[in-house]
Order: C-alpha cells, then sequence, then structure tokens
C-alpha cells in the first residue's frame, strides 16, 4: 500500500474503500499486540474484539528499530515492518509531535447477533446503544469505561461518529481493543432483538433502584438532542436518573454512561 493511501486512512470514506485504519503510538501498538497474543492463545475469542495482528504493517522512523526487535518480534505476531522517514511519519501523522510508530490495521469484523439470539436471562451481557454520538473524545472515554468493567457491547447508530476515528482510537487508550461492538445499528431495529429497555431522564426513577439491572439494552442519545421521544415510547422504555444537586440540568454523556455502568456492575 503507497504511502499517500495510508494517508488517506485518516478519512472514514477511505477506511471503508480500504479496509484498515490507523493506530498511531507507543502505548496503542503495543496494546494491540497484547491483545491479539491472547486472543490467538484462548482457543474462543470473543466477537468483535480483535483477533489477530495479521496483514497489520507497521511504519515505524529508524529510532523504533530496536523497539519492534523487543517487543514486535519476541511476540511472534506476524506484522510487516516498514521503516520511513521522520518527513514521511511527520506526513502519515495526525498529531504535532509523532512518536515515530504507526500501525495499519485491518477493520475488526463486526459480529451481527441474529434476532432472538438475546434471550430473557439475567446473567447476560449488557447492551449499550448510543444513538448518533458525534464527539470522538465522548466515545474513546465510554470504550475505555466498558471496558474497564466488561461484559458489555456497544452498539452504533447510523450517524455517529466512526469508532476507528484517529482521535477516538486516541482517547480509547486501547480499549477498542477490548469491546465488542456493532455499527450502523438501527433504532427501530432494537425492538425486534430485545424485550426491555432503559433511558436516562430527569424524571426517572433512580438508578440505585435494584429493577435497573433488570434491562437488556440501555439508550443513550446524542449529546444535544437525546433520545427520539418517538423512540422511547415505540421501544416501551422506563425512565431513570441520576441524582445530583439540580444545580445544573444535564450531565455529559461520556459521564452518564460512566455512572450507568459503574451501578450496572456494582
Amino acid at each position: 500500500m503507497k504511502l499517500s493511501d495510508v494517508k488517506k486512512l485518516h478519512q472514514k470514506k477511505y477506511r471503508t474503500q480500504f479496509g484498515f485504519y490507523l493506530v498511531e503510538g507507543e502505548h496503542l501498538v503495543l496494546e494491540l499486540l497484547k491483545v491479539s497474543h491472547r486472543d490467538n492463545k484462548s482457543s474462543s475469542n470473543q466477537s468483535g474484539s480483535v483477533k489477530s495482528v495479521n496483514n497489520t504493517t507497521l511504519y515505524i522512523t529508524a529510532d523504533y528499530q530496536q523497539w519492534v526487535k523487543e517487543h514486535v518480534l519476541s511476540s511472534n505476531a506476524q506484522v510487516q515492518v516498514e521503516i520511513v522517514s521522520s518527513q514521511q511519519m511527520q506526513q502519515l501523522s495526525d498529531t504535532k509531535s509523532p512518536q515515530g510508530i504507526i500501525a495499519r490495521v485491518p477493520l475488526s469484523n463486526i459480529a451481527l447477533l441474529q434476532p432472538n439470539t438475546v434471550a430473557n436471562n439475567p446473567t447476560s451481557e449488557k447492551y449499550i446503544y448510543l444513538h448518533e454520538v458525534q464527539d470522538p473524545g465522548n466515545l474513546g472515554t465510554i470504550l475505555r469505561t466498558l471496558a474497564w468493567f466488561g461484559d458489555f457491547t456497544l452498539l452504533l447508530s447510523p450517524n455517529s461518529v466512526d469508532p476507528y476515528n484517529s482521535k477516538v482510537v486516541r482517547s480509547s487508550m486501547g480499549a477498542i481493543f477490548h469491546v465488542k461492538m456493532e455499527l450502523n445499528v438501527p433504532l427501530e431495529s432494537l425492538g425486534e432483538r430485545f424485550e426491555r429497555f432503559a433511558f436516562l431522564d430527569m424524571d426517572g426513577e433512580e438508578i440505585t433502584s435494584d429493577t435497573f439491572k433488570d434491562y437488556q439494552c440501555y439508550l443513550f442519545g446524542n449529546e444535544a438532542r437525546g433520545v427520539p421521544v418517538e423512540a422511547l415510547s415505540q421501544l416501551d422504555a422506563t425512565a431513570y436518573t441520576i441524582v445530583g444537586s439540580g444545580k445544573i440540568d444535564s450531565l455529559n454523556l461520556a459521564s452518564a454512561v460512566n455512572i450507568c455502568a459503574y451501578e450496572l456492575t456494582r
């Protein structure tokens, strides 16, 4: 793949066209290698997570040659390595001061569950649905939270920020490699898969209620508009609230998801 094409992967349309996204920085590349190594040793990989770094190409400056020998070659990962100049690295990177290491990674194969595979099982994992979330930092933070607590699948609606956006990948701090995701899930399709829904509202029941954990899918809306009222009505979703001081009328989206995820696993 030409370097000029690699640079294009900062744009969603080219990520879709070429089937790759970029992972930049030493920490994120190490996390990618760690997850791949763990999953390759496992006999039952989880769908939606990174299963292998095969077909990944590392672009590094000369300063990282020894690093690659210590961390990449020792992991037995089948990764191609290309050495580029500092100027070329600057062109590939979307940061002001690139570290000198970027991975071109195949897009994950997102496993779409078939309708009715989600049973009324109180021990089954929870689903977090984000409707048209726009802020890359919010999505990255939410991914970190869901990875921290585990047993969550993230569902993203159409017109949401691309999780493979470089800003999302960076702000997730590698959590994107740990969280199962489904992309472009229409809001109107949820009723075919789940029976019970919960969402946040100022007038809802407190999330500390025991009933808050009884739902299969938790709906969170766009940062400015929330979840459409018509959809909430059609899904017969139940309202809950995070009790606060009352001095302000809303929480940041990522903060709200963080608090709810903690409550669900408490």
